[in-house]
């Protein structure tokens, strides 16, 4: 028996827009258009006018309108019963990444950026992909993450004992910002070792979610630059449109190098290439980590720190918007352990300790 389709609320000032947007929503049988509003405050007074089973899951926001505005608006449809998730609209700009990620901070469960003119409009085939898989995700997990309990995949290659880790590599794509926030919060205390993470982002947006995830008061979160020395304890993002790779030192040490060779897996930055130098720099001394995302980048790259004698965990599919990235690996019989982010972070405060590595179960050995 097929399931009901995603009810979605379209907000943002433009009736362009809310048309081009519904044509792309209802072209999906499993996605239904229940109201369309030219402002905040029509989209808080639709909740009102329809009966709370036909109220929507997912609210797509633009955040400039007039009357009200999309943040003004936000906390307002958050209160709404049942809760939708928030998947704010932004432009292609500084400026609209800031305001993302400030919605992020409010309570928005994700962002979709708006395609230019030049890259095809709301027509772009990513972006129609993008929207679908991020609609559809929230309204399967709804607004925040829970906490799962999932069965354990094949067993991977244990970290190598009595080597202790040098570094974590984390990738992520669909739905990432958010599981990156989680995890972040999750870690306890400083670590011993650096943290570098790719999150499939535009340029611009990547260094507005460094920003947002410096401010969470867990590991110092900053844009990786060329030639950094990576300290430990801190969070290193890969800039958008940048390869992200570690290299070693002569004194054991590691560094960033940014690197502007083809995309892989259609991305720059791509997770594979930084987990393979990961793997390359650090051998047995890696943690890979992957997060929610579409399609498979990551795989190759967790193959590589397998094959070194690393450690690979990924994110369960009931707490993943979309399962394509951590599901490749978890199939794939790489994946130690699959979890919730709040217990990934569980795993890295553990697996960084000089006495405890990632096992098959999920806890420390």
């Amino acid at each position: 028996m097929s399931s009901a389709p995603v009810r979605v609320m379209l907000c943002d000032d433009s009736a362009t827009v809310r048309a081009a947007l519904a044509r792309v929503l209802e072209a999906d049988p499993g996605i239904k258009v229940v109201s369309r509003v030219g402002n905040g405050q029509q989209a808080v007074d639709a909740f009102a006018t329809l009966p709370p089973t036909g109220r929507p899951q997912v609210v797509l926001l633009d955040l400039e309108m007039p009357v009200m505005d999309g943040m003004t608006a936000l906390p307002l449809l958050l209160r709404q019963e049942p809760r939708p998730a928030i998947i704010v609209a932004s432009a292609l700009t500084q400026k609209g990444a800031s305001a993302t990620m400030a919605a992020l901070r409010a309570g928005a469960a994700d962002y979709v950026p708006k395609p230019g003119a030049a890259g095809g409009g709301l027509a772009d085939p990513s972006f129609r992909t993008e929207l679908l898989a991020k609609v559809k995700g929230w309204a399967r997990i709804g607004p925040s993450q829970p906490v799962s309990k999932p069965a354990v995949p094949q067993r991977a290659a244990p970290l190598t004992p009595g080597r202790g880790l040098r570094a974590v590599g984390i990738g992520c794509s669909t739905g990432g910002p958010q599981a990156l926030t989680t995890l972040l919060r999750g870690l306890s205390g400083p670590l011993p070792v650096p943290l570098v993470a790719v999150q499939h982002m535009p340029a611009g947006f990547t260094a507005m979610l460094a920003d947002h995830l410096d401010r969470l008061g867990g590991p110092g979160c900053a844009e990786a630059q060329d030639g950094e020395a990576l300290r430990p304890g801190r969070f290193y993002l890969a800039p958008g449109d940048r390869h992200l790779l570690v290299e070693g030192k002569a004194d054991g040490g590691l560094f960033a190098r940014l690197s502007d060779a083809p995309p892989e897996n259609f991305c720059r930055p791509a997770v594979d290439p930084m987990l393979r130098s990961l793997a390359a720099a650090c051998g047995g001394a890696a943690l890979a980590v992957i997060l929610t995302g579409m399609g498979q980048d990551g795989l190759l790259g967790c193959r590589a720190i397998a094959a070194a004698g690393g450690a690979v965990l990924a994110q369960d599919e009931a707490s993943s918007v979309v399962w394509g990235m951590p599901g490749a690996v978890a199939r794939a019989g790489l994946a130690q352990a699959l979890l919730p982010p709040e217990e990934l972070a569980e795993q890295i405060v553990a697996a960084t300790s000089a006495k405890s590595r990632p096992t098959r179960q999920g806890v420390t050995a």
